[in-house]
């Protein structure tokens, strides 16, 4: 299966700390999570996960007459076995449904071997059997679920209730790089199934590291900014000038503001981002506007993804074969994907007929909070009965009736 996707320049560190690495600013040393393996991975990740689904997508229009760049340039993709074995058998064919998981994760370079690594993001495309639009649904990374007990070869877990991000986490413990992975992939894969009884045809893993220089090559995003959004992040010291974090954040994720530090603040209308810019911007979620929080920042997001999308397929960049090939290169060597058995040429043309346009992006309990607290967890998300409706349309290919009761489920952005 072709997945392209891009990411950018952006801090390499989880949100929630205000500690992350970032282009601009000077870096800092990002910190473990709570007892040194339970450290989240920032959720700016899915942004990867959403432009690898729409470039896939999209490439059946726009780059199959450009079929030897793509080819060279799809060369670099990470092609491996993520797909749990067990699942049922089926007739491999390009034909019919598909579901397509994608896993969003961020290891850092100087990232303790032992911290667990976390699914950061989780969507499950669901492309109907005419393979003329698409359906990108979220799941929520701290929505409680009931967690397969599973060996991974060097470690067993037994059967849990827990938030489904630490599913990859418990999957690949005690495992190195892809094969941490693969039995992350794996076991979150046996959790949807469980929760959702959904099957997926073909998967793919995407790291945000592999994509720093894409939106460099660029040159920047052009958005709208629809609330005004301050940075937690990135600040500048009032009296040195220099780039200094804004806000301390305390054991509980608090930001309070540091003394003398102004913000960097998004202000509302169209605007021009660079790199850093557009990826701290869409990492906010703290200090909106709208007091909004994680779906605001998921809204920016999506807007943002389509800004980056729009700019890969312009004109200047597809009428530049060389711009074309390296742009792509960078992006395939973010990816390891599992293409279900189908060759990756198959894939493109039989999507060929969806664009960016019929893509719809749904949110999963129509995008309000639905949480509770849980004694050793903390606050989880859970799936409305609703939610849970939407699952079952995936399963049975019928999407479009669950949008035509619920158009307020579907992202505007």
């Amino acid at each position: 299966m072709q997945y392209a996707s891009s990411a950018v320049l952006a801090p390499a560190h989880d949100d929630d700390t205000g500690r992350g690495r970032r282009s601009g600013p000077p870096p800092r040393k990002g910190r473990a999570g709570k007892a040194g393996r339970k450290r989240r991975d920032p959720l700016w990740a899915k942004l990867l996960v959403i432009l690898g689904a729409l470039l896939m997508l999209a490439s059946g229009t726009t780059i199959i007459g450009q079929k030897l760049i793509f080819a060279a340039a799809t060369s670099s993709f990470n092609q491996t076995d993520l797909l749990d074995p067990a699942q049922p058998k089926q007739h491999v064919s390009i034909n019919g449904a598909k579901n397509i998981l994608l896993v969003g994760v961020d290891s850092r370079p100087d990232q303790n071997p032992n911290d667990w690594v976390r699914s950061d993001s989780i969507m499950v495309l669901h492309v109907p059997a005419t393979h003329d639009r698409a359906f990108l649904v979220s799941i929520p990374r701290d929505t409680f679920v009931d967690i397969p007990a599973y060996n991974n070869g060097k470690k067993s877990n037994r059967a849990v209730k827990d938030k489904i991000n630490s599913a990859f986490a418990m999957g690949g413990d005690g495992l190195a790089g892809l094969d941490g992975r693969k039995k992350g992939f794996q076991l979150l894969q046996q959790t949807i199934s469980l929760n959702y009884h959904l099957d997926f045809q073909a998967g793919a893993i995407v790291d945000f590291q592999g994509f720093q220089q894409v939106v460099q090559v660029l040159g920047g995003v052009d958005m709208y900014v629809d609330e005004e959004v301050k940075s937690i992040h990135i600040g500048t010291n009032n009296k040195t000038g220099k780039f200094q974090t804004p806000y301390r954040i305390d054991s509980n994720t608090v930001p309070h503001p540091v003394p003398g530090v102004t913000p960097k603040t998004y202000h509302v209308g169209n605007q021009h981002l660079a790199a850093w810019e557009a990826l701290d911007y869409v990492r906010q979620r703290d200090i909106l506007a709208n007091n909004d929080g994680d779906y605001g920042r998921t809204r920016h997001q999506q807007q943002f993804i389509k800004a980056v999308f729009k700019g890969i397929l312009s004109a200047n960049v597809l009428a530049d074969p060389g711009k074309l090939k390296n742009v792509l290169a960078i992006v395939g060597k973010a990816m390891t994907v599992d293409s279900g058995g189908i060759a990756l040429d198959d894939w493109i043309f039989a999507m060929r007929n969806i664009s960016a346009s019929s893509i719809l992006t749904v949110k999963t309990n129509g995008g309000q909070f639905n949480s509770r607290n849980v004694p050793g967890l903390g606050s989880v998300e859970e799936m409305t009965p609703t939610s849970l409706e939407l699952m079952d349309f995936i399963r049975r290919d019928a999407v479009d009736t669950f949008i035509q009761s619920h158009t307020d489920w579907v992202s505007q952005s």
